[in-house]
């Protein structure tokens, strides 16, 4: 009689069989670091999570080295917003200043940059405005200036690489993107900066606590004119294979859980290194439902990482990414210690 169940027997049979595996080395870990903080301010919507000051982040990236996590994802909280993004252009601004302290710090850390005007434009739409709509919230399509928010992204993107960051993020879903930046970039001397493209990101209710935390809540309208319809797989696609043939060195998905059917499509059509970002609503639904004591938040956390991985992802954005690598630090401690016990036996 066929038995699968004989490889599940022991906790040594599943581990010797086992096909997917999470490792600390395939984490990338979001930070948002705000301008005119004097200390950390921790993020009500993300247990565990802080807005940094400038002052916060060498001991932070100490640890995250410490942990052995080697990339971090830089976002900038600017203490003040306008409607031309011209504050996101400061070379004194709070992204330049969180990259040069990175480098200049942990030089050997992958530091990448998140390219995108949402936090520093005061209306909080991703790109400049050619018409906008009545204030007063709800849904509304916004009509963003495609090719002006390209020549914003572009200076950007310069910014950032003298800066030290070694890759730029953008995740704007700006038509056209990656051919711009690459162009920006090259010319600029910089040829060794890599893009690593949001290219399928979709409007997602799962990014409010995000939001929160960037203060990047759009004040009218939303962001469905840009972002992808959930319900459309064969248009990410699309536009995968697009930011493909513009030369992207990396492609991201995003929200990760939500679009595990995309992880594995784009995994199984391109050759490129692919990131998932598991999303700020992702990991605060898990901490909120852990913390009523309805699920394990350890066991299910590090589940929905495997998933991820399992799709077919390379990279995960997490920001679970600390928790995760203190977890299978410690599971391989485990392991060792009763390696050794048995040896001694």
């Amino acid at each position: 009689m066929i038995r699968p169940r004989r490889l599940r027997r022991t906790d040594g049979l599943r581990r010797l069989v086992r096909e997917t595996h999470v490792r600390v080395s395939d984490l990338i870990c979001p930070l948002f670091v705000r301008e005119g903080l004097v200390h950390g301010q921790p993020i009500a919507s993300m247990p565990g999570q802080q807005q940094l000051a400038l002052t916060d982040l060498p001991a932070c990236l100490d640890e995250i080295a410490r942990l052995g996590i080697g990339a971090v994802l830089v976002f900038g909280v600017p203490e003040k917003t306008d409607e031309r993004g011209e504050v996101a252009l400061r070379e004194t601004g709070i992204v330049p200043q969180a990259l040069r302290r990175a480098k200049e710090n942990h030089p050997q850390l992958v530091v990448m940059a998140d390219l995108c005007l949402c936090g520093f434009l005061s209306h909080g739409h991703c790109g400049v405005l050619t018409a906008r709509k009545e204030k007063g919230g709800g849904h509304g399509d916004v009509d963003v200036d495609n090719d002006a928010t390209l020549r914003l992204l572009g200076d950007m993107a310069v910014l950032y690489a003298q800066a030290g960051a070694d890759v730029v993020a953008p995740s704007g879903m700006m038509d056209g993107v990656v051919r711009h930046l690459r162009a920006a970039l090259d010319e600029a001397g910089w040829q060794r900066t890599a893009i690593l493209s949001y290219a399928a990101k979709l409007a997602s209710g799962f990014y409010g606590p995000f939001r929160d935390a960037a203060h990047s809540v759009p004040r009218f309208g939303d962001r469905r004119g840009y972002q992808l319809d959930p319900a459309n797989g064969r248009e990410a696609l699309r536009e995968l294979r697009l930011d493909v043939q513009e030369g992207a060195d990396a492609l991201m998905i995003k929200p990760a859980g939500p679009c595990l059917d995309i992880v594995r499509a784009a995994r199984e059509r391109f050759d490129l290194p692919l990131a998932a970002y598991q999303v700020s609503g992702e990991y605060a639904m898990l901490h909120a439902a852990a913390r009523r004591g309805w699920l394990d938040l350890r066991s299910c956390a590090l589940e929905s990482l495997l998933a991820i991985k399992r799709a077919g992802g390379d990279m995960i954005v997490t920001y679970f990414a600390r928790e995760c690598a203190r977890w299978l630090q410690e599971e391989s401690s485990l392991l060792s210690f009763l390696r050794k016990q048995e040896s001694m036996e």
